[in-house]
């Protein structure tokens, strides 16, 4: 989880406006207010057990390179559990993303939390998009409004995952 410390940091992630876009926080003005609420939300997510994202730390440096989880959403009136990530910009598209994914996938269906997992995303975030394909989900469906804006849901369940990992063998 984010720490106090991780602050002045994290504002970075908010320097891009497609992030912001992608995040639905284009009706903040400043990147300290996207980063107030983020890190409000991270702590009322805490406290409300609705899940929560792990702080990636970089092992060759020991520095801040992004955040990837387990999230409580409702989607249609359903509970739902979503694989959610954010990596600063300078380190997106280095697989960091989608290493932490797969492992979140793996940790969720081991632990048997839910028999299947989402990815919700803005349907411009073609990153995000590679992310979720990468760690095995495909498609589930696309909405025009989810909170303000248009995603793509991914999705992966348990038994998606035991088929290919027998066609891989």
């Amino acid at each position: 989880m984010l720490q106090d410390s991780d602050y002045d940091e994290w504002l970075g992630l908010f320097g891009n406006r497609d992030t912001v876009r992608f995040l639905a926080l284009e009706h903040l003005a400043t990147t300290k207010e996207c980063c107030d609420f983020w890190f409000e939300k991270a702590m009322a997510r805490s406290a409300n057990g609705t899940g929560g994202m792990n702080a990636l730390i970089a092992k060759d440096s020991g520095k801040l390179i992004g955040q990837c989880g387990l999230l409580i959403q409702e989607l249609a009136g359903e509970e739902i559990m979503e694989i959610g990530y954010s990596l600063l910009p300078q380190h997106c598209g280095m697989g960091y993303a989608s290493e932490a994914a797969k492992k979140c996938k793996d940790y969720a269906f081991s632990h048997s939390y839910k028999d299947e997992l989402y990815s919700i995303i803005h349907t411009d975030n073609f990153l995000s998009v590679k992310v979720a394909e990468n760690n095995g989900m495909r498609i589930h469906k696309t909405l025009p409004d989810y909170k303000g804006i248009a995603v793509k849901i991914y999705r992966i369940t348990r038994e998606e995952l035991l088929k290919q990992i027998a066609m891989a063998c």
